[in-house]
């Protein structure tokens, strides 16, 4: 079960607005990656559904941020079904993230009080996912879509709560201008958790680019 009331992991997103998206089939980076980004000062953490036994993964993960992290929130992303929804809130992730909009999930997370943070890309679809209870939306593709979007958005819709991803970099003139746009918080997978580093393993290089990130944020 999740550890988190949604509440919490909503409020928490907006006071910490970096989330990393991550994904390997290698459990020991997983967690040097999880040790990492926490020590930087990240606090909401997304792995993403790929790859087979991507929920073995995550359960491992889960229980080494309750032995070591107790108030690091951890999420998946990726779920595009309410039975693989239904397995990771089982494996106590604290939320759920789509790339599209799924009234089915939005029900299972209803039923157990975890937050779903659907990717939409339009007004429509945004106003729908509202309408079931979505608090937080995932602007996607940010990098199609553009901050122009959001600011747009923001003028009819000033209720509309949103996290940008894909298109963000972990530089001032990005983060500056996603967040000058209206954004108020910004998913960053490969752009912030480099291949270059993963593969070098140089955990303290990416603790300090994590931080770097948060720091230009703050």
């Amino acid at each position: 079960m999740a550890r988190f009331s949604r509440l919490h992991v909503y409020q928490t997103l907006l006071d910490v607005p970096i989330v990393p998206l991550f994904s390997s089939q290698d459990l020991d980076v997983c967690k040097n990656v999880l040790s990492a980004c926490y020590k930087a000062g990240i606090r909401v953490f997304e792995l993403t559904n790929r790859g087979d036994f991507a929920h073995e993964l995550f359960a491992e993960l889960v229980k080494t941020a309750r032995a070591d992290y107790p108030d690091l929130i951890l999420g998946v992303g990726t779920i595009i079904d309410p039975a693989t929804a239904a397995l990771y809130l089982q494996l106590g992730a604290n939320f759920i993230v789509s790339p599209s909009f799924d009234a089915d999930v939005a029900k299972v997370c209803n039923l157990r009080k975890i937050g779903y943070l659907p990717g939409c890309a339009t007004l429509t679809e945004i106003s729908t996912a509202e309408s079931w209870g979505v608090e937080i939306i995932k602007l996607f593709p940010g990098d199609t879509l553009g901050p122009s979007f959001v600011k747009a958005l923001k003028a009819p819709m000033p209720w509309t709560t949103v996290l940008v991803t894909g298109g963000v970099e972990p530089t001032e003139e990005s983060l500056s201008t996603w967040f000058g746009a209206g954004a108020d918080a910004v998913g960053i997978g490969s752009r912030l958790l480099t291949p270059e580093i993963l593969q070098k393993k140089d955990w303290d290089a990416l603790e300090l680019r994590v931080k770097n990130a948060l720091d230009l944020v703050k």
